[in-house]
């Protein structure tokens, strides 16, 4: 293991099911084949279940009055890694991870220490399940949300399973975990995902050009 290797790194996994912790979650059984490929690479993972919570709708960091969306914010910036799980309802990606993507619009208020968007330096990856098709459009628009907001999106950053078209066995039923194309997506954005990760740990994005601060300053000369 290289030093850089070494360096533990933290991950949470915001599961966007609709289902309450008490209830089989299929896109929380995909999402822990990811983080069984971490368990491997010296990342400790936090899979949080967003309909636990008292999420608020709203577009800033607190909507008061018990919103506990702060709670769930603290641990993504505390982390490295940030993977949004989500089911496929109607063809596109749940009411549940909208309003996570929504929420996250807060983030645009906010700074790190050398002014940047609170999210980057993080990178951003996303697992999705359902029947019938959905999963490119539930990947594609919310892993664009990531970037963003700061993220970095590796090559391979999702994995997905569907089944067949109308009602049927979704991914634990069906035994999606023994599928050949999902298992392999699921190695490759881990891997993926902490490759970067170190990447950015050991070479964060520099605060040149990119930060609130720098607006007013003069363009480059062209011509």
């Amino acid at each position: 293991m290289t030093e850089v290797e070494a360096v533990p790194l933290r991950a949470v996994l915001l599961n966007c099911t609709l289902k309450r912790s008490a209830e089989t979650s299929n896109t929380e059984a995909l999402m822990r084949q990811v983080t069984a490929w971490f368990d491997t690479m010296n990342v400790t993972s936090e899979i949080v279940r967003v309909v636990d919570y008292d999420v608020r709708f709203g577009v800033t960091s607190d909507e008061g009055d018990g919103d506990e969306w702060p709670l769930l914010l603290a641990k993504i910036k505390a982390a490295d890694i940030v993977v949004i799980g989500t089911p496929i309802w109607f063809g596109v990606r749940s009411s549940v991870a909208q309003m996570v993507i929504e929420r996250l619009d807060g983030t645009y208020a906010e700074h790190n220490e050398v002014g940047q968007y609170p999210l980057y330096n993080k990178v951003g990856g996303v697992v999705v399940t359902g029947n019938e098709d959905g999963a490119h459009a539930a990947a594609e628009t919310t892993l664009f949300n990531l970037t963003h907001l700061g993220l970095t999106i590796p090559p391979n950053a999702d994995t997905y399973w569907v089944g067949d078209a109308g009602p049927g066995p979704s991914y634990i039923e069906a035994g999606g975990a023994d599928h050949d194309y999902t298992k392999r997506t699921t190695r490759w954005m881990a891997h993926n995902l902490v490759h970067v990760a170190r990447i950015l740990r050991a070479h964060p994005i520099p605060p040149e050009g990119n930060t609130r601060e720098q607006e007013h300053e003069h363009k480059p000369h062209i011509g």
